[in-house]
């Protein structure tokens, strides 16, 4: 693929006339992790490469997640674990939020062990717990359970969103799925990684994404 040639077709069609240097090093993390991991479907390309657009707001840049919520935040969002009261103890303190809302689950201690915090989302689309951070080390082979901020470095968020959304580990669904040798679903593409959130968007992007490719190669 002549990279050049697709960065600029990008540039217009998905970023609106200006890319940032950051937004090429993660575009490229993604590209390189598809070529090691011999990504070869061309839609499957486009449609990772469309993902970072809602998951980091475009920025192609590893995030970590915010927990930064206010007490009617927690309780909407993990009411689960939160009464009316506790949520209000616990508002705005992200690092406690985390070790109570993901305690005893995912692999995770309880809620003073810490890893709640420790094992928080990280990543181009975000891995969480400590299972998830174990799976990812055994088969990129890096030490993500012993340093989880390694799921920031450009290049292993590059392979983590390529692995997990070939072999289907965040839910289940893969992205062999949905393209297949006689349809391609864009929409529904999306349960890969979370539902139908902004399903529609990221089919957007990922056909534009797959026209760039397409004139590029």
């Amino acid at each position: 693929m002549n990279r050049s040639q697709f960065f600029a077709a990008v540039r217009t069609s998905v970023f609106g006339g200006s890319l940032a240097q950051s937004q090429v090093a993660g575009i490229e993390a993604i590209l390189d992790g598809c070529a090691t991991e011999q990504v070869a479907d061309q839609r499957h390309v486009a449609y990772i490469l469309a993902t970072p657009m809602i998951e980091t707001g475009g920025t192609y840049l590893p995030i970590v997640e915010n927990l930064n919520y206010s007490a009617q935040g927690l309780v909407r969002t993990f009411g689960k674990y939160f009464s009316n009261k506790d949520a209000a103890a616990y508002a705005k303190q992200p690092q406690r939020i985390a070790n109570r809302a993901y305690a005893n689950r995912m692999g995770n201690g309880d809620e003073a062990s810490g890893d709640g915090w420790r094992f928080r989302g990280r990543g181009l689309c975000q891995i969480t717990g400590h299972d998830n951070y174990a799976k990812f080390a055994r088969l990129l082979g890096v030490d993500l359970v012993g340093n989880p901020d390694l799921a920031l470095h450009p290049d292993i968020a590059g392979k983590i969103i390529v692995v997990g959304m070939r072999d289907g580990l965040f839910t289940g669904k893969a992205l062999r799925d949905f393209f297949t040798s006689g349809s391609s679903d864009w929409v529904n593409a999306r349960k890969i990684i979370n539902s139908l959130d902004r399903a529609a968007d990221i089919a957007r992007y990922g056909k534009l994404f797959d026209a760039a490719l397409q004139d590029a190669a």
